[in-house]
């Protein structure tokens, strides 16, 4: 039987996710539990082509295997390696610590909140505030107010300073 992929493809942009779902247990022979229309329409427009003009042969399946196999997947090394990192295109992208809104470790940042001065001396790798160390202004802030708040919004630093 010959499949004419132009007009399956037209059909399946009208049929419904649960009709979907059945078309994809059809031509793959499993059920899926997707409700994604996006990706059945996609893998059942797949198949469907696959089956009217045929799959990757042998030799285009052996070089995508040799080609994976061959591939450098991690770029960036471990934490704690001593290996140079190689150019950056997979993985965790790193970026620079210092947030350009902070002021330099050393520094003191003082807000008035609900009549008593908050004063935060900037670490660096962390801020003290009350005899104790937190890892962000959000979770100094939340000691403050007791709620959650963005640090740099109530210390005030998310806007450049006016000249």
């Amino acid at each position: 039987m010959e499949i004419n992929v132009a007009k399956e493809l037209a059909a399946l942009a009208r049929l419904t996710i649960a009709e979907l779902r059945t078309r994809y247990a059809e031509v793959f022979g499993e059920p899926t539990t997707t409700g994604n229309r996006t990706w059945l329409v996609r893998r059942i427009a797949w198949r469907l082509q696959m089956l009217a003009e045929g799959d990757l042969s042998a030799r285009a399946r052996a070089r995508a295997a040799e080609l994976a196999r061959d591939g450098d997947i991690r770029l960036i090394p471990p934490k704690g390696s001593t290996a140079p990192a190689g150019p950056v295109h997979t993985g965790t992208v790193p970026r620079d610590t210092s947030d350009a809104r902070l002021p330099p470790p050393g520094s003191v940042i003082t807000r008035a909140y609900k009549g008593t001065t908050v004063h935060v001396k900037v670490l660096p790798t962390g801020f003290e505030y009350d005899g104790r160390t937190f890892p962000s202004l959000s979770a100094v802030a939340r000691a403050v107010t007791g709620s959650h708040c963005n640090g740099f919004h109530f210390f005030k630093l998310n806007k450049p300073e006016r000249a």
